[in-house]
């Protein structure tokens, strides 16, 4: 699944996304309901000035008396009425609106906290693909902006809907009451300035997925520009950052823009609309109240009426553009949703309670793509507790070759066995639960050394972590270090030299106890001091387990069981060191020499 490809299909169903969004707002609903229960009187308290100002201009104005069922209210008693009238209802008004402002942003970070949290669920089982195919700016911005935007807004925008519409009812039964023959006019005016908002939606769909896209690529540049701090530097690539960023940043400017030219014409062409029927109710009105058939106050209060109408119909049209900017987003989240990992369990999937025998690799075949074959026919077979080491040429298939065995990957064709069983027939838990990995550059959490190590194993003793430490040649490094294993590691642990953090994870990888082991280029990025601390922490890990080792530094491997040479995705020599140093022009052979370009160092 390539993240910049997705189009947010489902943008304009609103009814399924809803549906779908529903399970989140059903665990707030009390709150839901009560929220938009204080918006309607929030919106229909717009209608209070107009609905006043009648018996204000007819009675007050006009000097008149009010009679209501025989009893006579004096106009002066109204005068004084009216205003206070309007002061208590504001009060009011302003109350509910503060408890419908708590209650919107309790319910939108309640509901997006709770997205965020299922996305970060699947999101921390997907394939190793998933990760190789999308930069890492884009899943950041995928997993974490589209929840905000698709729900962290959407309860905000829809009590604000109902606030505007009900709004807009009470003025236009304001209106209504006040003239029924001008409310026509008004309501025929409130329809047509909807239509430019309906007109914008597929632009403010095709805008959205561009600028999540470029936003992920800002990300991306961001992340790199921290990550590559030392190589920017050294390659004085400070230039050509800032050009990419700027690049990206100017790329969002000019989508934004672009929608923004179109969103601005929403205000001034419902402005218009409204300018044409308020120009037509002064007209007609006027006549009405010639002709007897309106009064003065009933004409001022629907002229109130119809002004303030405008407001909760023009912040309806920008509210239903931002929900049809919430819907693009939540189609993306449930494109997430609904992506279906490669590498999943299945039905009759079994767990694997240990590892008693071989892991042969029968007849695979594995791509990335359709245009490489990076293994080609694999056959081979690894006993319980052997040393298997894998040499070859960069790029040959060795790395993807043992990251078959884990399932990062899944065989294109052909079958990984254990003890004679699938793979892809256990449950991926318990698989991973028997696998120990070493890699290259191995990562460290933000943490202590205490707690990187027993991420394998929580549950082990501090016997266990102790006969651990001296196994991986930490003891001294951790005595030496004022705080201990309580040591606090900054991000990816780079608060320690290379070595200190491959022994690190040699440690994790020990507390885990499990029958096999898999090294992948351990001790590669490593200088000869450190390799030889190293070395002997590995020799340590590997006794009496079944181990596959990938390295680049032939001398590390020479005592291994088995080597096998896998040269462009074939498996083309295995035997001993002796067996295949005495093959005549064999690969092995050739790659020893060039390490070793004197007797000296071939005899040693």
């Amino acid at each position: 699944m390539k993240l910049k490809d997705t189009q947010a299909l489902t943008a304009f169903k609103y009814g399924w996304l809803l549906k779908r969004m529903f399970p989140y707002i059903k665990k707030v609903l009390g709150r839901v309901i009560l929220g938009f229960l204080v918006a309607i009187p929030v919106g229909m308290m717009d209608g209070i000035v107009a609905i006043a100002l009648k018996p204000y201009m007819d009675y007050v104005v006009g000097k008149q008396n009010f009679v209501f069922h025989g009893y006579e209210i004096s106009y002066s008693l109204i005068a004084i009425m009216v205003p206070f009238t309007i002061i208590f209802f504001a009060i009011v008004q302003g109350l509910l609106k503060y408890l419908n402002s708590y209650l919107t942003d309790w319910i939108s970070y309640k509901i997006t906290n709770n997205v965020k949290i299922d996305l970060f669920s699947r999101l921390v089982y997907l394939d190793t693909s998933f990760f190789d195919e999308n930069p890492s700016g884009l899943v950041i911005n995928r997993f974490l902006s589209d929840p905000d935007n698709a729900s962290r807004t959407v309860v905000d925008e829809l009590t604000s809907l109902v606030v505007s519409v009900f709004g807009a009812i009470s003025l236009i039964v304001v209106m209504l009451y006040s003239s029924y023959r001008l409310a026509i006019v008004g309501i025929l005016v409130l329809s047509i300035s909807f239509f430019p908002i309906f007109m914008l939606r597929k632009r403010i769909k095709t805008v959205s997925n561009i600028n999540t896209v470029i936003t992920g690529g800002i990300l991306t540049t961001m992340n790199e520009s921290y990550s590559g701090n030392k190589v920017i530097s050294a390659y004085n690539l400070q230039e050509r950052q800032k050009e990419q960023f700027i690049h990206n940043i100017n790329e969002n400017f000019n989508y934004s823009i672009s929608l923004t030219k179109r969103l601005a014409w929403v205000s001034p062409i419902m402005y218009l609309i409204a300018s044409f029927g308020i120009a037509f109710v002064l007209y007609y009105g006027t006549s009405l109240i010639y002709n007897g058939l309106l009064s003065a106050g009933s004409f001022a209060s629907f002229v109130t009426s119809l002004l303030l109408l405008y407001k909760p119909v023009k912040n309806m049209g920008y509210t239903l553009s931002k929900i049809q900017n919430i819907f693009v987003a939540m189609g993306r989240v449930f494109e997430l949703f609904d992506y279906v990992p490669q590498i999943i369990d299945k039905d009759d999937s079994i767990e694997l309670k240990t590892f008693t025998g071989s892991v042969e690799f029968e007849n695979v075949c594995f791509s990335y793509n359709e245009e490489r074959t990076i293994l080609d026919n694999i056959n081979l077979k690894v006993a319980k507790g052997e040393t298997l080491a894998i040499v070859g040429n960069s790029g040959g298939g060795k790395s993807t070759l043992v990251n078959l065995i884990p399932r990062f990957y899944d065989v294109n064709s052909g079958a990984v066995k254990l003890d004679g069983t699938d793979i892809r027939n256990f449950k991926l838990k318990s698989l991973r639960d028997n696998i120990s990995m070493v890699f290259q550059d191995n990562f460290l959490f933000t943490g202590t050394i205490k707690e990187n190590i027993l991420l394998a194993n929580p549950n082990a003793t501090n016997e266990d972590l102790k006969n651990v430490l001296e196994a991986s040649h930490l003891t001294e490094l951790i005595d030496s270090l004022p705080k201990g294993l309580d040591t606090m590691l900054g991000e990816r642990g780079l608060t320690l030299s290379g070595g200190q953090r491959q022994r690190v994870a040699i440690a994790r990888a020990m507390i885990k106890n499990t029958p096999l082991v898999i090294l992948d280029e351990a001790t590669s990025a490593l200088d000869n001091e450190s390799e030889a601390v190293v070395q002997k922490a590995l020799d340590n890990l590997i006794q009496n387990r079944t181990v596959f080792v990938i390295a680049h530094r032939l001398s590390t491997i020479k005592n291994a069981d088995r080597i096998a040479v896998i040269n462009d995705g074939k498996l083309v020599e295995i035997g001993t060191h002796d067996e295949l140093m005495s093959i005549n022009n064999g690969h092995y052979k050739r790659l020893y020499e060039m390490q070793f370009k004197s007797k000296e160092e071939i005899i040693a």
